[in-house]
């Protein structure tokens, strides 16, 4: 039974990639304009489909920093930072799913010691580590997705490392489009505010005993 609910939740997930994909709502997701208008034409029904659309753009390695920026244009600056964190996470879980149900034999077999050295990175305080890793950020975040879902890394810790991790940078863009959006120069003030905050944050993560094994993980990467 266990393997027939994974089976049907992969098949979703490609169905609803391939629907994606087909209806061009991955270039609409990046348009600024069009995003703008879809919700306020559709409201709370354009939120919903745009949630979906923001997950599956993030799991399948889209940037996260274009959702936010276009969904701060939309939205603006916190509500817009807080809704593509969302679209973050659930993407997140996406892919660490995936990865943890279906291809973490084939994953172990092609980056087993990369994924060994990143088990044993994480495994230990997991949303401080996640966290740091994605302040840095080091490597790619798909990547990262997949490496911990491949791994016995504790989902909840996991997750609650990137959110934190996440939400940061999805404000720092996510202003930075709500300021464009608006020629608010407020807003974009709030930004660069906060990037140097998620800069000095990050510096110091960075600088802890923590250092030489994310510098490992990073060459390797």
């Amino acid at each position: 039974m266990k393997r027939f609910y994974n089976a049907v939740f992969i098949v979703f997930i490609l169905l609803a990639l391939m629907f994606s994909v087909q209806q061009g709502m991955f270039e609409h997701l990046t348009d600024s304009n069009w995003v703008a208008h879809f919700i306020a034409e559709q409201g709370s029904f354009a939120l919903l489909v745009l949630l979906a659309v923001g997950a599956l753009f993030t799991a399948a390695g889209g940037p996260r920093q274009v959702i936010a920026f276009v969904f701060g244009f939309a939205l603006g600056g916190i509500y817009g930072g807080l809704f593509s964190t969302l679209a973050a996470l659930v993407g997140c879980v996406l892919a660490f799913y995936v990865a943890r149900l279906t291809i973490r034999s084939s994953l172990q077999r092609r980056f087993g010691r990369r994924l060994q050295k990143f088990e044993a990175l994480i495994s230990d305080k997991t949303w401080l580590k996640v966290l740091m890793i994605r302040l840095l950020p080091v490597g790619s975040n798909l990547l990262t997705n997949l490496f911990a879902g491949a791994t016995h890394v504790p989902a909840r810790g996991f997750m609650l490392g990137s959110v934190l991790g996440y939400l940061p940078q999805m404000l720092i863009f996510s202003f930075a489009g709500a300021g464009i959006g608006l020629s608010d120069h407020h807003q974009l003030g709030i930004s660069i505010g906060l990037f140097i905050l998620s800069s000095v944050i990050g510096a110091y993560l960075y600088r802890s005993s923590l250092r030489k094994q994310v510098d490992e993980l990073e060459t390797e990467a």
